[in-house]
């Protein structure tokens, strides 16, 4: 079966970003607090799962990044350009 991934391999085009954008928050936010900041958006999600998100080594569902949006202040386009 033919899985999608970007030109490097990677599973989601948004991952690094979504990692800059954590590590550039005024606060520290670890990925287990990301996770938990997710979970009150209602997204089901653990530390793990950021993890490879960040990483690209999984996919990132329409519902994450409008959460993600969310959290971060940004748009989608900006997370999937």
């Amino acid at each position: 079966m033919f899985k999608h991934k970007t030109a490097d391999g990677k599973r989601n085009i948004c991952g690094e970003k979504i990692k800059n954008l954590r590590k550039n928050l005024p606060s520290k936010v670890s990925q287990r607090m990301l996770a938990e900041m997710m979970q009150l958006k209602g997204i089901d999600i653990d530390k793990s799962a950021i993890k490879c998100i960040e990483n690209g080594t999984r996919y990132v569902t329409d519902i994450e990044i409008k959460a993600f949006c969310t959290i971060f202040s940004v748009s989608a386009d900006y997370l999937i350009e």
